[in-house]
């Protein structure tokens, strides 16, 4: 069962605390580019989003260029990443998309546990699974 106050729980999480039309707590980066497609962002914001994001695609891997089903709702209902400890590097970036959400007073919560949930997909920084019922 996620531990989410813990701060000994070794993964980390920031979502929505409303699930989304699909029934899903959408992600930070996620709700980030909702605001993007909505055109929603300044254009400071959509520098910063874009510029970051390119970071993150070069800086880990997507899980679903792994395995494609990784995120296949038939196959891996609800789904979700979490940050292990060892990507300490990677979350020194989200403040700022932290901060884009608030300008937007978009709801984002930060969740620790231990164990988040049956693991599908794991590598050096992430974990991705699939949450217990």
């Amino acid at each position: 069962m996620p531990d989410s106050g813990s701060e000994a729980a070794p993964y980390i999480r920031f979502q929505s605390p409303h699930r989304n039309r699909r029934g899903h707590f959408t992600g930070v980066f996620g709700l980030v580019n909702s605001l993007a497609r909505e055109g929603r962002l300044s254009d400071a914001q959509e520098s910063f989003r874009r510029s970051n994001n390119r970071w993150y695609d070069a800086a880990y891997t997507d899980p679903s260029t792994v395995d494609p089903t990784v995120y296949d709702d038939e196959v891996n209902p609800g789904a979700a990443a979490w940050f292990k400890p060892s990507a300490a590097h990677l979350l020194t970036r989200v403040p700022g998309y932290l901060e884009i959400l608030a300008a937007h007073e978009v709801d984002c919560r930060v969740l620790r546990s231990s164990d988040p949930g049956r693991i599908i997909y794991e590598d050096d920084v992430q974990i991705v699974v699939v949450p217990y019922a």
